[in-house]
């Protein structure tokens, strides 16, 4: 079952919304709202009120284009900051670099490609609509735990266990989901840091998914990958060999929990990246159909 790409037509999206059989929808993000948490070091997400009818009043702009307004018509928007990687999201693929010359996916270095507003390639304007088959490994279900211990590495073996004791083949084209059952706990971070953080994808498990042949894989934590890194001198190795090496988009805080919870393991997945020119990732809001 192939995952839409910006050169499938209508063929390949009518085979992949076969894939919906009851009309049953799961919502997979985790929502977004001022100062939820974040990963250390990226900005708070800020809502600020940038216009109100009590403000238009007072400045003089209401009624604002001079026009009669008997029915007292005004409006209320805003102004919102923070990463594009708060929340549920996707990477593009600029979005990590290595080496001496800092290159991404590709071979482009940033310092040829990165101008004062963001990256000139591989940026979140070319992230294609996501249509295709969902397939969820729920690892702490696989092992019989409701969430993975801390730092608990998630390899190989556990992804192809957890494919197997769900009579699942991951294969081309898939987007791969892997549950360390942290969401169940979202949005108290203070309790994830205290009984699981830092579970995650390690190297070995990154390289058994990118055999596959996968179109894109997440996880439903903060970073993905196991941390701290379990190879020495390769603080993101997972990022690297996906992103980097593989042109494999990586999805973060995909909340699995009612997936897990209906032991539903392949669906149609379907994610709507932001089109933004200069983004090194975008928010989604992905759902499941089954």
């Amino acid at each position: 079952m192939p995952t839409m790409t910006a050169n499938s037509g209508p063929t390949d999206l009518l085979r992949c919304l076969q894939l919906a059989e009851a009309g049953r929808m799961y919502d997979l993000s985790s929502g977004w709202w001022r100062h939820m948490p974040n990963f250390d070091g990226y900005p708070r997400f800020e809502v600020v009120t940038y216009n109100s009818p009590a403000g238009e009043r007072v400045e003089g702009r209401f009624p604002f284009d001079g026009s009669p307004n008997d029915v007292e018509f005004g409006y209320v928007s805003e102004l919102i900051s923070g990463s594009l990687h708060t929340g549920t999201h996707i990477d593009a693929l600029s979005h990590v670099t290595g080496g001496t010359r800092d290159e991404w996916n590709g071979g482009t270095s940033a310092s040829d490609a990165v101008g004062d507003h963001g990256p000139l390639r591989a940026d979140a304007a070319e992230l294609p609509p996501i249509i295709g088959r969902g397939v969820l490994l729920d690892i702490p279900g696989f092992l019989g735990l409701d969430v993975l211990p801390p730092g608990f590495a998630i390899g190989a073996e556990h992804l192809a266990g957890a494919a197997d004791a769900a009579g699942v083949t991951v294969g081309a084209g898939d987007i791969v989901l892997v549950r360390t059952g942290q969401m169940r706990y979202w949005p108290d971070v203070d309790r994830i840091a205290r009984e699981c953080a830092g579970s995650g994808v390690d190297l070995d498990g990154a390289r058994w998914l990118s055999a596959r042949g996968v179109a894109h894989t997440g996880a439903d934590t903060m970073s993905f990958e196991v941390r701290p890194s379990r190879v020495p001198g390769n603080p993101l190795p997972a990022h690297l060999h996906l992103l980097k090496e593989c042109g494999i988009h990586i999805l973060e805080w995909v909340n699995c929990e009612e997936l897990a919870s209906d032991s539903v393991s392949t669906f149609l997945f379907v994610a709507l990246p932001l089109t933004i020119r200069g983004g090194t990732g975008s928010p989604i809001r992905p759902i499941a159909v089954v």
